[in-house]
């Protein structure tokens, strides 16, 4: 059998990996093996907190629409916000309803008065 030299083909595969952990501290930058295993990590963790982030904004936009649903001119909570949307056919998802409360009390106030019979809640300020 006849000798392989692989020194290239060795140093374009650990530049390859250096450059990917050149921002790491330490070792984790320089040494070979602890790169690899950092890069491994960290596609690891990117992968996860991809789908973490959607999770946390999700609960970020229920925060807020809970948050001006609750405040004193309506008092009304959010779980029956939600319910009289979906029963009264209003497709808003929670993104959009977050951001209006945000930037347009007037209007939001608008839409859960909307949803909300006036007449038949008492807690209701006018």
């Amino acid at each position: 059998m006849t000798r392989v030299k692989r020194g290239y083909t060795a140093r374009k595969r650990q530049k390859k990996i250096r450059s990917f952990a050149s921002t790491f501290m330490r070792a984790h930058s320089i040494l070979t093996r602890t790169s690899t295993q950092q890069r491994i990590r960290a596609l690891v963790s990117s992968h996860r907190d991809r789908n973490r982030r959607k999770r946390d904004f999700r609960r970020l936009w229920i925060t807020r629409i809970n948050a001006v649903t609750r405040e004193d001119r309506v008092s009304y909570s959010y779980s029956r916000c939600i319910h009289n949307l979906y029963k009264q056919q209003l497709l808003l998802n929670r993104k959009i309803l977050a951001q209006i409360a945000l930037s347009n009390n007037n209007f939001f106030d608008m839409i859960l008065f909307k949803i909300i019979n006036p007449e038949n809640h008492p807690s209701i300020k006018k």
